[in-house]
């Protein structure tokens, strides 16, 4: 069964099941509102801090860097333009299907000659979550401007980083899993309910099951004396919890 993810960083998807009050309290009460919609942009590691190599250099340089920066590939460009990527992965990989020395393979091959993606990148204002798929079997992805000069980069590393901070995972808390009826205002209910008790979200993460018209949610909130009361006014507000574990 597929299941979509919903992140509720992205507030603006909620304002309409909402009054003003309760919208003003959903941008204060989640605690990281710079992020409301994040783009590759504000993830993207810029160009002077990341490591390259040029298309004609011999992938000996190309190696001596992977190796001494522990990465697993390399911004391939001509000056400031991208033409690909280099891998680890895919260096190794040529090497085994030549017919040459190791020092043959190293010295006398270009970089740019086993670089691929090279019609792969991003221009900065993608939704970052989209990113997630391109990156699943790839270390990185190229960000570049419409001339195809080089920007920067966003690994799959980052990516996975950013997943991280929506379920809140360095934050410590309660995190509260439970479902609900897919039914127009649920959301919009449970801000009123958390407005009510004054909880404090680190996160709020739907996945979204529309076959069963069933929600599940998974809120992790700042711990507080007042956790069983509020367990308890979502229970009898129609929320069925399921599992509560504390950080």
């Amino acid at each position: 069964m597929k299941e979509k993810l919903i992140f509720v960083r992205i507030l603006p998807q909620m304002k309409k099941d909402l009054n003003d009050d309760l919208w003003n309290y959903c941008k204060c009460a989640y605690t990281n509102p710079e992020v409301i919609t994040m783009f590759v942009k504000n993830i993207m590691i810029p160009k002077h801090h990341t490591h390259t190599v040029q298309h004609d250099e011999p992938l000996r340089i190309a190696l001596e860097k992977l190796e001494q920066q522990k990465i697993d590939a390399l911004p391939v460009l001509n000056g400031n333009k991208y033409i690909g990527v280099l891998t680890r992965y895919n260096l190794y990989k040529e090497f085994f299907e030549s017919n040459v020395t190791r020092e043959e393979y190293l010295q006398n091959t270009a970089c740019k000659d086993i670089a691929t993606h090279q019609d792969k990148y991003l221009k900065g204002q993608e939704i970052f979550e989209k990113t997630l798929l391109e990156l699943k079997h790839f270390p990185l992805l190229a960000v570049v401007n419409d001339k195809l000069e080089f920007l920067g980069i966003v690994t799959r590393f980052d990516v996975l980083e950013q997943f991280q901070s929506a379920f809140g995972v360095q934050r410590p808390g309660v995190r509260i899993a439970f479902t609900s009826i897919e039914t127009e205002g649920r959301l919009a209910r449970l801000a009123e309910i958390a407005h009510h008790f004054h909880e404090h979200i680190i996160s709020l993460v739907t996945f979204d099951e529309t076959d069963k018209l069933v929600r599940r949610i998974v809120m992790k909130i700042e711990k507080k004396d007042n956790i069983e009361r509020f367990v308890k006014k979502l229970e009898d507000s129609g929320f069925r919890i399921l599992d509560i574990h504390e950080d």
